[in-house]
């Protein structure tokens, strides 16, 4: 058995990090620091840890032997790697593991492996599939990019972390099924979101069509998850319509360089960047459906 690494730190604990931290410190692993562009939500957290508050992602680095990274987006990843500062994790790779869980463009795994590499670290993408119960459970779903030696010497915090970890290939390969998991989940939210908007227009019951919708064709895990969310208007987010609008347009952008149309998702994410722009791109991605029922905010495009 792998002995578990003696050192882990985090750099990016909102909602997803920060329970993936909770989750490996209930398990016993020796957690040494954590960082976040919103200090008061490090500060918060070590607190509650009883680690260290790191004022940059190089100190996280100092103390740590694994730095699993959790942050937004391709630009916040460079950003805590960047070559010219010196507050970055770019100079501290030296025999460190990194673990990077965000949902990022294929290219940006492939670049920061290749950076680690140079410098003597150790890379690995672990994209998740799954939201904040999961991580605090320990159930995520994780896809694994990058050399088998590295997805070795993660394994033993994966196996904590997530309830399935399957190993795709080499760096860049998982951030493509994330990529196409997330397009088609948007995707399905949206449908959902119409079925569920039409079917109250049409003065349905909305319990019976979602039990008719999961007893059918018309079955999905989204249904599962964001339906009677939809149905109530209960949009705590679990999973921002921000980074569902981020990971389609990511899918769309390798649809592009591979050549192919995809109207589907192209709509939906016209859809997610409508909500962003009437300020609901923070929200869950339930609040779709807010744009499909006609007495909610889409009742003004729907009529005149």
């Amino acid at each position: 058995m792998t002995e578990q690494p003696d050192h882990i730190g985090f750099v990016g604990v909102g909602r997803m990090g920060a329970n993936m931290a909770r989750r490996l410190h209930e398990r016993g692993f020796h957690l040494t620091s954590v960082y976040d562009v919103h200090s008061a939500a490090a500060v918060d957290l070590a607190n509650e840890l009883r680690v260290y508050p790191a004022h940059t992602p190089a100190e996280v680095a100092d103390r740590s032997s694994v730095i699993v990274t959790v942050v937004s987006d391709d630009t916040a990843m460079r950003t805590i790697f960047s070559t010219h500062d010196q507050t970055s994790l770019a100079g501290k790779s030296r025999d460190r593991l990194f673990v990077n869980c965000a949902t990022l463009s294929p290219d940006v795994h492939r670049d920061i492996e290749q950076l680690v590499t140079a410098r003597g670290g150790v890379c690995l993408e672990a994209c998740m599939a799954g939201s904040i119960t999961q991580a605090r459970q320990g159930t995520l779903y994780l896809m694994c990019g990058g050399s088998p030696e590295a997805y070795t010497r993660a394994k033993v915090v994966l196996d904590a972390l997530g309830t399935t970890v399957r190993y795709i290939g080499r760096t860049g390969e998982a951030a493509k099924v994330k990529a196409l998991v997330n397009m088609v989940m948007n995707s399905n939210t949206a449908a959902l979101a119409e079925g569920l908007g039409l079917g109250a227009a049409l003065g349905i019951d909305l319990t019976l069509l979602r039990e008719v919708f999961g007893q059918t064709g018309a079955a999905s895990r989204v249904l599962e998850t964001d339906g009677d969310d939809m149905q109530q208007r209960a949009h705590e987010c679990y999973f921002s319509a921000a980074h569902a609008a981020k990971d389609s347009a990511i899918a769309l952008h390798l649809a592009q360089q591979a050549g192919l149309s995809l109207p589907v998702a192209q709509a939906t994410l016209a859809q997610y960047r409508r909500l962003i722009a009437l300020g609901k791109g923070e929200l869950d991605k339930s609040v779709l459906a807010e744009l499909t029922f006609v007495d909610r905010l889409g009742s003004s495009s729907t009529r005149g």
